[in-house]
């Protein structure tokens, strides 16, 4: 059939009868995307509500409303606005009130808004501010979190008298945590009437409740009816070298804090069943390891009042090898939908109550916040991928469509699963993204990033920080291999990075590397590699042990073992990872110290480091960057004056990107 010449002109002519030309996405493209997250079903459950945070240039900070979708149609609604940002909604037991977090006046605190309509007022005025909010069964109150001065009277403010400084005193380990000075104040619960917004403090105790270190998702439980709390809090005297967390109780008749789980690693993310006979939590087994399998246990609850803990504990999860990243209870409280990441996606299972029989009922990427509808089968949750950033979902379809349009205009190539043997002959898995515009037959430079943790684990994700797509931006493949240590795969390969930081995961790299550099479109001439935190240190360890890169960057890396297990804040971290501490067993950390290799340095390195890292020492990276330099090896320094472990403001985050770019360009092109 002959085609009109008025028509093959306007196919010509016309861009709206055209396919739309998909480009590369750009670090605009990249901070304008909308961020989704926290969506949080209604008690009826016909509506959603969920954050919208937009990064801003020009304030230089992440501005986030709330927002409110119909289950039945998808449409949906801004709910708030003004001055400052908002998050973390939560419905009232009635489902006619949003409670949130609000800075439009006085720092962070709790507004409540009618959801009929009307105008959202202020609760609570805690100095300090307040965040996760969790409403009392019967709607009278809310419960919060606030750091709070303690003790009241302290030695600094003695020596200041009428002449205040900005100096700290300090007489106790974990006075920093991430990037936050911890000296001189304590998080504690409170309870907020509302009635009148009175702000009264449940855990007047020596600690910091719940815990701010191996704690959960949600540390804070009410019972159904309204009459036991249950928190996630470390009671031990030195909390820094050992993660002794415990759930504790009260309720009528219980005069203080009752210890109800005394495992001696970490117990966290309490939730009680729907019909208040049973208390869910997390618990990790092992003493002193973060990354212990996660494991969901159950624990009745029949008078905690007479004796509380009293009831059987039993492992929902025995003889799994995986962990429970978090869950919810079914409303009928005979079922539990659990998050489980599982080779690099996160997936939601449905676990029977009792009987424990575990069904996947969702699957691909990263799934998370899930919430259960009255008929127990309809969820809501968060989804994403390497191609679709977060969006509210629906039973397997997207409820929310907030970066559709964005996203349709981006060349974003989907990940590609790579496999092969590694050390100790197990299989060892990851992740290829070809670079947008991909042309069969050219061959691409190469970026190799490496994840942190160690326990940690690259998945199917739409990266908040380092996104694959940004790196295959400039015309870059990447590959990403999930190495021994590596979540996701079973706890026996998760525990082999301990003790063997230089050995199983960089052999896994090597090889992993050896099959991705035979690709017929990498060019294995132009290889680089970039990595953060672990990732750093493994970057900062492949310096010193092989040439084959071209260039290296390092973010936030451990360069020195010693000098990372004096000024790090979490010391059972060091103590698990070699065997001890430093002064006990110098030999591990001797012997896997990349201090120790830097005369083999040749190939140039970014390195990046921020002041307020407390997780790694500033001074890790200063130490890197001098020993380059003296060696001769072409380097730079990105430092950040007010970044932690992460850079997250938005006009840091377009120099980061800048600046790796332009330096993995710049000798890989």
């Amino acid at each position: 059939m002959r085609i009109p010449v008025s028509l093959f002109a306007c196919l010509i002519l016309c861009p709206s009868l055209l396919p739309a030309q998909r480009r590369a996405i750009t670090f605009e493209d990249f901070i304008a995307l909308k961020g989704v997250s926290d969506p949080q079903l209604s008690p009826d459950g016909k509506w959603v509500a969920y954050t919208v945070g937009v990064a801003s240039l020009q304030e230089n900070r992440g501005i986030s409303r709330i927002w409110v979708a119909e289950v039945a149609t998808g449409r949906s609604r801004q709910v708030t606005g003004g001055p400052g940002s908002d998050r973390q909604p939560r419905w009232s037991p009635d489902g006619k009130t949003l409670a949130f977090i609000s800075t439009r006046d006085s720092g962070a605190q709790v507004w409540l808004l009618p959801i009929g309509g009307g105008d959202a007022r202020k609760l609570s005025s805690i100095p300090d501010g307040a965040s996760d909010p969790i409403w009392l069964p019967g709607g009278a109150g809310l419960l919060v979190v606030s750091d709070i001065k303690w003790p009241v009277d302290q030695e600094i403010d003695r020596r200041n008298g009428a002449y205040p400084t900005d100096a700290r005193i300090w007489t106790n380990l974990m006075w920093r945590h991430w990037d936050d000075f911890r000296a001189g104040k304590r998080q504690h619960v409170f309870r907020i009437d509302l009635a009148n917004g009175k702000a009264t403090d449940l855990t007047p105790v020596d600690h910091d409740v719940p815990t701010i270190a191996t704690g959960g998702d949600g540390d804070v439980a009410v019972s159904p009816d309204g009459q036991s709390i249950v928190v996630a809090m470390h009671g031990d005297s030195v909390v820094a070298d050992n993660t002794n967390v415990d759930l504790y109780f009260t309720g009528p008749g219980v005069a203080t804090w009752r210890r109800i789980t005394n495992n001696q690693g970490a117990d966290n993310t309490p939730r009680f069943s729907p019909d208040g006979k049973t208390l869910a939590y997390l618990s990790m087994e092992r003493a002193g390891f973060e990354a212990d399998r996660l494991r969901l246990m159950l624990l009745g609850w029949p008078d905690p009042r007479a004796n509380a803990g009293a009831g059987q504990v039993v492992d929902a999860t025995a003889g799994w090898d995986l962990s429970v990243g978090s869950y919810t209870w079914c409303p009928t409280s005979k079922c539990i939908y659990a998050i489980v990441e599982e080779r690099g996606r996160d997936n939601i299972y449905r676990i029977d109550v009792p009987g424990f029989k575990r069904t996947r009922v969702i699957t691909g990427g990263v799934n998370t916040n899930v919430a259960v509808a009255a008929d127990g089968k309809t969820l809501t949750y968060l989804h994403q991928s390497n191609t679709q950033p977060p969006e509210v979902w629906l039973s397997g379809k997207a409820l929310t469509h907030h970066t559709d349009s964005a996203v349709a205009t981006l060349d974003l190539p989907p990940l590609e699963e790579l496999g092969f043997v590694g050390a100790l002959d197990d299989s060892v898995f990851g992740w290829m993204q070809k670079p947008p515009g991909f042309v069969t037959g050219q061959r691409y430079p190469l970026v190799y990033l490496i994840h942190g943790g160690p326990q940690g684990a690259w998945t199917d994700s739409w990266g908040a920080r380092w996104n694959f797509q940004m790196f295959a931006s400039r015309g870059f493949a990447v590959a990403a291999v999930n190495f021994h240590g590596s979540t996701g795969y079973g706890q026996k390969f998760t525990d082999a990075i301990s003790r063997h930081w230089g050995d199983y995961p960089y052999e896994d790299l090597m090889k992993g590397l050896d099959v991705v550099a035979r690709l017929p479109y990498v060019d294995s001439t132009r290889m680089g590699a970039a990595g953060a935190s672990y990732g750093g240190y493994m970057v900062y360890w492949i310096a010193g042990h092989t040439d084959r890169f071209k260039v290296l960057v390092d973010h936030d890396g451990v360069f020195n073992t010693v000098s990372m297990a004096g000024s790090t804040e979490e010391l059972w971290f060091t103590d698990w990872e070699f065997g001890g501490n430093p002064y006990a067993n110098r030999d591990l950390y001797r012997q896997w110290n990349p201090l120790n290799f830097v005369e083999h340095w040749k190939t140039p390195m970014l390195v990046v480091h921020s002041q307020l890292d407390y997780r790694v020492d500033l001074s890790e990276g200063y130490q890197a960057f001098t020993a380059a330099k003296r060696m001769g090896v072409a380097a730079k320094f990105l430092y950040f004056p007010d970044e932690g472990h992460w850079v997250l403001r938005p006009r840091n985050r377009r120099m980061w990107w800048g600046t790796v770019l332009d330096w993995l360009e710049g000798y890989l092109k």
